[in-house]
């Protein structure tokens, strides 16, 4: 069970905790640390508008997008004016991920910030689930940590639940190494953007990457200890009893297309 110190304060007269689900108007006044990373589930707007109401009120000096390649995050243009000039810029309509109009106002958010691309190369995210993550990136950090088997088995079951019980059990281990890879990279991006520009980063990312236990947050607490990590995971419906972040909002789920009729 996890223990937390509990510290009351008031952020703009609303009272939070750690450990503690807040309300986006927190978000207005998120407090401070070096890395505050920011989960969405992909496809909801709501996460978006939250984490753009995040990032503005941090003013960081760096946004680390796991939606950009290392290339595209140094295509960010200084200009921000046109929504359709950015997309282009940044070949987001080929890159597979959600409409860009809901991470746009992330990026005007973020003002003056540089941004770091770190989404894992495809070539290199398939031969980590045959080959191992530590093979396709030798001394990437926390990759060469042994995950007690509880983490593992847990990490297979959420791997499972994710793909709608429908893959073989045989490929779940090789589906934690590919996630362990993206951990690795948005670790490695953070860890160069405080080296290059300083803190506050940003960090924009799936719920899962921000998970305290075993995301981005516990890579970067063995990799680089001395960082002080802010972790805000966004729910759909309702939070698990024992959710794996400092801090974290609860959303309706919006209306989409089963995911899992392709299975049955």
């Amino acid at each position: 069970m996890r223990i937390w110190i509990m510290t009351l304060a008031l952020i703009g007269g609303t009272p939070w905790a750690w450990g503690a689900e807040i309300g986006p108007e927190v978000l207005d006044a998120v407090p401070r640390a070096d890395v505050v990373l920011l989960g969405e589930v992909h496809d909801n707007p709501e996460h978006h508008m939250n984490q753009a109401r995040a990032v503005f009120s941090l003013t960081p000096r760096a946004v680390v997008w796991e939606m950009l390649s290392a290339e595209a995050g140094a295509k960010v243009p200084a200009d921000l004016g046109n929504r359709a000039q950015v997309a282009r810029a940044l070949g987001w309509n080929a890159s597979g991920w959600p409409d860009f109009e809901m991470y746009y106002p992330i990026f005007v958010a973020a003002r003056d910030a540089r941004h770091y691309g770190a989404e894992v190369p495809r070539d290199l995210a398939r031969r980590s689930v045959t080959e191992g993550a530590l093979a396709v990136m030798p001394g990437g950090p926390g990759l060469a940590r042994i995950l007690p088997e509880a983490e593992q088995t847990a990490r297979e079951a959420e791997q499972m639940a994710a793909h709608c019980d429908a893959m073989p059990e045989a490929v779940l281990p090789g589906m934690v190494q590919a996630q362990r890879l993206r951990d690795a990279y948005l670790t490695e991006a953070v860890m160069r953007a405080l080296a290059e520009v300083g803190p506050p980063v940003a960090v924009i990312t799936g719920t899962g990457h921000a998970r305290r236990d075993w995301g981005v947050p516990a890579v970067l607490a063995e990799a680089a200890p001395g960082i002080s990590v802010l972790s805000v995971g966004q729910i759909e419906g309702a939070a698990p009893e024992d959710a794996p972040f400092d801090l974290w909002v609860v959303t309706k789920s919006i209306a989409r297309d089963d995911p899992c009729a392709a299975f049955r």
